[in-house]
């Protein structure tokens, strides 16, 4: 079979950090959920500017794979993956618009609307899959996050304790077919039981796209809050449990563990569940907040530019998505030093 590896990643941060008190100074700034695990406030976050777009940040995260493998080379790719958590226009992905700026002209573009703050592991067993049963031989995949800067800072959402937790952001990966860092292998699951769990809600009854005045929110209450910590709690140690089973390996054998990022609670009790020290299992919720799909590569670039990540070490990549619809764990020997 056709060895494929996550030959590298890049990721680009917006605007310079926003203080929790953005949001906790806010007049106003009350809510009942707010001392809930779920929603304990970073120190910092990053939001995009006002005109700035998704096609905008994937553009800018993949300059460093430009920089490090070429133009004609990234240009060259022949797949292309992107997930938007929140798109900037309806009907239209982001895709063919990156495809645009970068000059690329893949014969695989897919938009991909499903997997969350997961996308990035579905992503990766997409292009995978794409490149073993194809003649294609390169990937670009990419997650743009956008919502924190826009929908969670309106004037009646910023009051919500939801609106401080997410951060903006974009990661993007190169999966080629090479031996370099090689995808070991790939756990996902889609949860059909949970499909509809995650809602957003207006004041005013409103379908989302109606006029109106009331303003657009995730629809959290005490009962969703508490289906999504006991789901989210289980789901994650299982698919890096069942993983590692696969692959031979038990799980506190992981180097380097990197999840999405939903609050610290989530990540104690996954590395916890897991059996791993605190600094094998690596984030970045502090400084960037959750960042939903693009935390793990966002997270994961930043942990190779530092040597938290070394050569030969086993990385597993893993996560789930809204209320716990889908979650996924791959797993790479990195071999991917940066000059």
């Amino acid at each position: 079979m056709t060895t494929v590896s996550l030959t590298d990643v890049a990721a680009y941060l917006p605007g310079e950090p926003v203080p929790a008190e953005f949001y906790t100074d806010y007049p106003g700034a009350e809510d009942k959920l707010r001392d809930n695990p779920m929603f304990r406030v970073p120190p910092l976050r990053h939001h995009v500017a006002g005109d700035e777009t998704n096609a905008d940040m994937v553009e800018r995260a993949v300059q460093p794979l430009i920089e490090r493998h070429g133009a004609a080379e990234i240009r060259g790719v022949d797949v292309l993956l992107v997930h938007s958590q929140l798109p900037d226009l309806p009907f239209v992905g982001a895709g063919t618009e990156v495809a645009r700026r970068l000059g690329l002209n893949p014969e695989w573009l897919v938009d991909v609307a499903n997997a969350g703050c997961a996308s990035f592991v579905h992503m990766m067993k997409l292009a995978r899959q794409i490149l073993t049963s194809t003649d294609a031989r390169t990937a670009l995949i990419c997650n743009a996050q956008s919502a924190a800067g826009q929908w969670f800072t309106q004037s009646e959402v910023r009051r919500l304790a939801q609106a401080a937790i997410p951060g903006d952001g974009c990661g993007v990966g190169y999966v080629t077919t090479s031996a370099q860092s090689p995808i070991l292998d790939v756990e996902t699951r889609h949860l059909g039981e949970y499909a509809g769990d995650m809602t957003v809600a207006v004041d005013d009854g409103r379908k989302y796209w109606e006029p109106g005045e009331s303003q657009l929110r995730i629809g959290f209450t005490d009962a969703s809050v508490a289906k999504v910590l006991a789901r989210g709690n289980r789901l994650v140690p299982e698919v890096v449990a069942d993983l590692c089973r696969r692959l031979g390996v038990a799980t506190s054998d992981i180097d380097v563990l990197i999840t999405n990022q939903p609050n610290r609670t989530f990540l104690r009790n996954w590395r916890e569940a897991l059996q791993l020290p605190a600094e094998r299992h690596l984030n970045t919720f502090d400084e960037y907040g959750n960042l939903f799909g693009a935390a793990i590569p966002v997270t994961l670039d930043r942990a190779i530019g530092s040597g938290e990540v070394e050569d030969g070490d086993l990385v597993v990549l893993g996560g789930f998505a809204h209320a716990g619809d889908f979650a996924g764990a791959v797993a790479v020997r990195w071999h991917g030093g940066r000059d």
